[in-house]
């Protein structure tokens, strides 16, 4: 549920109707995030036949000769082979929400800008560690996509999601539910939402039990603000339903959902539409070492 500021009308739109960056800009903006995300990262501690030079090791009974590193064998006397790290594929998936409630907003950025641009860092920086990239919609517009390693593909996908609507209601517990079974291999699931479907969370504890989970969620300073107030009229975003409610009166109670993620151990960070962000999220993957992740 959100509520509607002087932003909100009814129909499609598109960021740029609320913004001034443009499509050249928005791909610059989105790459410039990927690499600070990434800067810092170890890479990839597996070894195999990638590029990057791993170590040197003895030489095994049916080893390339090619591969026989003959400075240290000079030197040891022994036989050694070269190692290079191999790239590690993790399939990525962006489960963006681009239902009413993430387009209403008391600032100069909505949820869903920010969102998106977030998702947008985060697909380059998984596609820079030969990741796959898919995105799943989880508002009412029929958008599922299968993991990518085309930056040209990603980029046309991100470009599409800067339109938008205004009446679209949050679909997160279903798409959940439906794309949980097509996951053959563990994945890495990137939830960008402000979690506003009562049935969200349960649904994200279960998808964690089988998959890395991170939930992003989104937050307008106004949806904070007005706890404490009197009497005021609201409007649903996502439904258009009109009704009166108190300041003292919470749509979700954060720290009830903060807790029950914490316990299912899925990670969470929040993120306010109006203070930085990239730090935070930049050392909550660290921390998770998803950079190095993923499956030979």
């Amino acid at each position: 549920m959100g509520l509607f500021s002087g932003r909100e009308r009814s129909g499609e739109g598109w960021i740029d109707e609320l913004t001034t960056l443009d499509a050249r800009r928005f791909a610059i903006a989105v790459r410039k995030l990927a690499d600070g995300l990434a800067y810092g990262i170890d890479r990839s501690p597996f070894v195999g036949s990638g590029l990057e030079f791993a170590q040197a090791r003895p030489y095994q009974e049916g080893d390339s000769i090619r591969s026989i590193d003959w400075r240290v064998t000079a030197r040891t006397g022994k036989h050694f082979v070269r190692e290079y790290e191999t790239p590690k594929s993790m399939p990525c998936y962006l489960l963006l929400d681009t239902s009413a409630s993430m387009a209403v907003s008391s600032g100069t950025k909505s949820k869903y800008e920010l969102a998106l641009h977030i998702a947008g860092g985060i697909a380059f920086a998984a596609l820079d560690r030969v990741s796959p990239v898919g995105v799943v919609g989880v508002g009412e517009r029929a958008l599922r996509i299968v993991p990518s390693p085309s930056r040209d593909r990603v980029m046309q996908w991100l470009l599409e999601l800067r339109r938008y609507r205004f009446d679209e209601r949050t679909t997160l517990a279903a798409r959940i539910g439906e794309l949980t079974p097509s996951l053959g291999q563990r994945s890495m699931v990137f939830v960008l939402s402000d979690l506003h479907e009562p049935a969200a969370v349960g649904a994200i504890k279960r998808l964690g039990q089988l998959h890395d989970c991170v939930v992003l969620r989104l937050v307008d300073p106004a949806e904070r603000s007005f706890f404490g107030a009197g009497l005021f009229r609201a409007r649903e975003a996502e439904t258009g339903r009109e009704f009166v409610t108190h300041g003292r009166a919470r749509w979700n109670d954060a720290e009830a959902i903060s807790e029950q993620l914490e316990r299912a151990g899925v990670d969470e960070l929040v993120i306010r539409t109006d203070q930085p962000f990239e730090s935070r999220l930049r050392e909550l993957l660290r921390n998770r070492e998803w950079f190095g992740k993923g499956t030979r």
